[in-house]
């Protein structure tokens, strides 16, 4: 009797041991795998945008039109000119398209025109300018010496020459403008159009104060009787 109880309690403990968690002393593989791939992503290049969603309309001859952008990148660079009143940026970014149809094959045809429009706080590329406006004179005078009550005659002249200069800085300025600068104006035909611009280098002169600076796309689908034109516009940056 003895060693069947024995035995009985041996095989308990046994089958508890087999029950009750295994603990490991290896951490979870998930979070490391998460830190190691955060690592290795490749840092945003220099003046990254985050583009909005892309715009889609649908025409009344049930085409629908699609044009957005991404990877876009706006830096400001040092102009050539050096001048204070010059913007020049370095700008990038693919721009694509679609028109689909439901029932239609037929390749469509259009034109996908991609640019930047730059704002300008405060203009002077169409006032005058910085101008410089000044006066000068001369005034001559005469001065009579040793005149008195015993002796009404004079005993001598002394001439005497004034001089007279003034000057002042005119700036002509006007409210900010909107520039707007095309790229490229592609004419395509099928359905899925895109434009590419990488390192490219706009310039505007002529801007005193903030500037403001967003890319656009414009897709026209156009027929023998019809033109559909819908736009896509940028975030807006400030520099």
């Amino acid at each position: 009797m003895r060693l069947s109880f024995l035995a009985l309690s041996a095989g308990l403990l046994v089958l508890g041991a087999a029950g009750g968690p295994v603990a490991s002393a290896e951490p979870a593989g998930e979070p490391v795998l998460a830190e190691a791939a955060a690592a290795e992503a490749p840092p945003a290049p220099e003046g990254a945008v985050v583009s909005p969603p892309p715009s889609t309309t649908s025409g009344p001859d049930g085409w629908t039109l699609t044009v957005g952008a991404k990877d876009e990148t706006q830096r400001p660079i040092p102009p050539l000119t050096t001048a204070l009143s010059t913007r020049e940026y370095e700008v990038g970014g693919t721009f694509t398209a679609a028109m689909t149809h439901p029932e239609e094959d037929e390749a469509s045809r259009g034109e996908l025109e991609v640019g930047y429009q730059i704002g300008c706080g405060i203009d002077m590329s169409t006032s005058n300018g910085v101008s410089l406006t000044g006066t000068a004179g001369i005034t001559p005078s005469i001065g009579i010496l040793g005149t008195d009550v015993i002796s009404p005659f004079p005993e001598g002249v002394l001439p005497g020459v004034a001089g007279n200069l003034g000057g002042g800085i005119t700036i002509g300025l006007k409210p900010g403008i909107i520039n707007v600068v095309t790229v490229t104006q592609k004419e395509f035909t099928g359905a899925e159009p895109w434009v590419m611009v990488k390192g490219f280098r706009i310039k505007i002169d002529g801007c005193v104060g903030e500037s403001f600076i967003r890319s656009y796309a414009v897709l026209t689908r156009s027929t023998d009787v019809s033109d559909a034109v819908l736009a896509y516009y940028g975030e807006t940056k400030k520099v």
